[in-house]
């Protein structure tokens, strides 16, 4: 097995620059002509989108308006380039938001990541992502076709059957949540069962260090992967296991929550990715998440933008005093002060009564400067604490809730 999934992994800044510069014109071209996704992009130029800079200018699409746009269009309201019958899949996810799924080779380029895992021909790989209505099982069984390994469709419970069958057709991978793996494990303790299992492709929740650690007293290597329905596959570990590596048929951003304004590299941020499928053209969209972009390239010699990976949800909307209070109110404020770096708006009791306050890093001193505006964004009161610039946590909150709710 070759290092690297291919040569777009190791390609040079000044490379992935210009197959970005190639690329992009045409992707927004193909979204404006997808009347859903098109009436949100209008009056885009596609041909002077060639850059990173000239794409944080485009409008942020986020998910509650695919779900409107699917509700007045179904089933996906005109966000694709084919109709939903030109499609392999239709799936659902909560909401209930509906995603289709292709059929050609690696649709949702999860294969990248399977690679870096060292899975690949002469493996089996026992799949237990869903395969019903959501499209997670699919998702990976299509990565796990891209590097030739075979594919044991699991799917997710039974987990005595998940033994016997592990160990009958000699399972020598896992893809799955990071958890329910230890479930398996214990498991075949239990009925004197040793697996085959020495790598793990896991998604879909946190993999916290205590669990690798077990797995790979296991003889497990197990990397994680970022993925959603929508996007497919959009950053991995590789067994550096230095932050996560964006995959190269994405483009990743992090912005101030509630806004599309990129951030500095390092501070937590919204993720916003455009993807380069030509059926599902997704422009900024907005995942909910947060992460931050990490400097350098990984020491395994992949350069592509890494980032530390989830680190939490960017949706903070609180609603206090009976008034919901949201993260663009916040930038709102931020954007009519030049002076102000960043704000937070802290939810706390006092008695029986909700009290906001408005930390502001600032250098003045003048908290009553503020008041209106604070008024004119949020709609309501507050106490207003300045704050030295630089001192408020590098956490992506911009609204923090500490009130007790037990």
């Amino acid at each position: 097995m070759t290092q690297y999934f291919d040569s777009l992994e190791t390609r040079s800044p000044d490379q992935r620059a210009a197959d970005l510069a190639r690329a992009l014109p045409g992707q927004i071209a193909r979204a404006m002509g997808a009347p859903g996704i098109g009436a949100l992009l209008a009056g885009v130029d596609a041909a002077a989108v060639t850059d990173m800079a000239a794409l944080a200018r485009l409008p942020v699409i986020r998910k509650s308006e695919l779900g409107a746009a699917q509700k007045a269009a179904p089933p996906f309201g005109g966000f694709t380039t084919r109709p939903a019958h030109g499609f392999a899949h239709v799936f659902q996810s909560p909401g209930p938001i509906y995603e289709p799924g292709g059929g050609e080779h690696d649709w949702w380029r999860m294969g990248r990541f399977l690679h870096a895992c060292g899975i690949g021909p002469g493996d089996i790989v026992q799949n237990c992502f869903g395969y019903h209505l959501t499209p997670a099982g699919m998702i990976f069984e299509s990565g796990c076709r891209a590097v030739g390994a075979a594919v044991l469709p699991a799917g997710t419970g039974q987990t005595e059957l998940q033994v016997r069958a592990a160990v009958d057709v000699g399972s020598t991978a896992y893809a799955g949540t990071p958890d329910y793996l230890k479930i398996i494990l214990d498991k075949a303790e239990e009925m004197g069962e040793r697996l085959a299992i020495t790598r793990a492709a896991v998604g879909g929740g946190a993999l916290f260090p205590s669990l690798r650690a077990e797995y790979a007293d296991r003889g497990i290597l197990t990397l994680q992967s970022y993925a959603t329905a929508d996007l497919g596959n959009i950053a991995y570990e590789s067994p550096a296991m230095e932050g996560m590596i964006v995959d190269e048929g994405v483009i990743v951003e992090i912005v101030r929550p509630g806004t599309g304004d990129p951030v500095a590299e390092g501070e937590v941020g919204e993720v916003i990715v455009t993807t380069l499928n030509p059926d599902y053209p997704l422009i900024r969209f907005a995942t909910g998440d947060l992460s931050a972009v990490m400097p350098g390239a990984s020491p395994c010699g992949r350069t592509n933008l890494r980032i530390r990976g989830w680190m939490g949800r960017a949706d903070q909307t609180t609603k206090i005093k009976g008034m919901f209070v949201r993260p663009e109110q916040v930038a709102q404020f931020v954007s009519r002060h030049p002076e102000v770096a960043r704000a937070r708006v802290i939810a706390t009791r006092e008695g029986e009564m909700d009290v906001m306050t408005v930390r502001v890093e600032s250098p003045g001193t003048d908290a009553g400067h503020y008041e209106g505006a604070v008024v004119a964004a949020l709609k309501m009161k507050g106490r207003i604490e300045i704050v030295p610039p630089g001192s408020l946590p590098n956490d992506g909150k911009v609204i923090e809730d500490l009130r007790k709710y037990d």
